[in-house]
C-alpha cells in the first residue's frame, strides 16, 4: 500500500506541473514565495549566494521543487523567473519543471532553488517561452558561495545554481533538469497573453503583486 500510494503522489506531482500548478494557489504564491527564498537566502553570508554574483547577474530563476518516491521517484516544481529590464527588474514570469524516474530512494524533499542567470543568452533561452535544459541549452555549475568570493568574479557557466532543502534527500543536481515556460499562468497573473520574451524584456508592466520581488531584489 504504501509504495502505491508514493507511485500515485509521484504521478501527481508531475501532472501538477504540467498543468502549471494552478490548483496549489496560482502564480502570486510563486511570487510571494521568491521573495521568501531570496531573504532566506541572504540570511547567511558565510554560505550564501555572493552580492557580487547577484549583482552581476543578467537574469533570476527561483523555484521551489518537490521530490518525493518510494521505489519510484518524482520531482515537479514550480517558481518565477525575472531578468534586468531598464534600471530595475522586470515582471516576473512563471516557470515550471518536472519529471519521473526509478530509483531506491524513500521519502520527500522540498528543495529551494535560485538559479543565476549570467549572460544574456541564457536570459534569451528562457524568454523563447519554450523548454530550457539546463546542461544541454545552457552551461551549469553550482555556484560560489558566501563573503570570500570576491566582486567581479568571471563567471564559470552561463548558469549558476544554488539549492537550500529540508527532509530526506540530499545532493539534488540540475544538470540535465528542464525548465519549461507556464504560459497560461502568465496569462492568468498579468489578465491577458503575454509572452516570456515581452515579460523579461520589461515590455509588459509588472503587477502590482511583484512590487515585493522587485523590490527585494533593487539593491543587486
Amino acid at each position: 500500500m504504501k509504495t502505491r500510494k508514493w507511485i500515485f503522489l509521484t504521478l501527481a506531482i508531475v501532472l501538477w506541473t504540467a498543468h502549471g500548478g494552478e490548483s496549489f494557489g496560482g502564480m502570486q504564491d510563486d511570487v510571494d514565495q521568491a521573495v521568501t527564498i531570496i531573504q532566506r537566502f541572504q540570511e547567511i553570508p558565510e554560505t550564501s549566494v555572493p552580492p557580487a554574483v547577484l549583482r552581476d547577474a543578467r537574469g533570476l530563476a527561483i523555484l521551489t521543487v518537490l521530490k518525493a518516491g518510494f521505489i519510484f521517484s518524482g520531482r515537479g516544481g514550480t517558481g518565477v523567473v525575472v531578468a534586468r529590464a531598464g534600471k530595475g527588474w522586470s515582471g516576473p514570469s512563471a516557470i515550471g519543471t518536472g519529471g519521473a524516474g526509478f530509483g531506491l530512494q524513500i521519502g520527500a524533499q522540498v528543495t529551494e532553488f535560485v538559479i543565476v542567470l549570467n549572460t544574456d543568452e541564457a536570459v534569451r533561452a528562457f524568454s523563447r517561452g519554450g523548454n530550457v535544459s539546463l546542461g544541454a541549452d545552457l552551461s551549469v555549475a553550482a555556484g560560489p558561495v558566501g563573503r570570500s568570493a570576491a566582486a567581479g568574479i568571471t563567471p564559470m557557466a552561463a548558469v549558476y545554481t544554488y539549492s537550500r532543502s529540508q527532509g530526506l534527500f540530499a545532493g539534488v543536481s540540475l544538470e540535465g533538469t528542464v525548465i519549461v515556460t507556464r504560459e497560461d499562468a502568465n496569462a492568468s497573473y498579468y489578465g491577458k497573453p503575454v509572452s516570456a520574451g515581452d515579460i523579461l524584456n520589461g515590455r509588459v508592466k509588472a503587477p502590482k503583486g511583484a512590487r515585493r520581488l522587485q523590490k527585494a531584489l533593487a539593491g543587486f
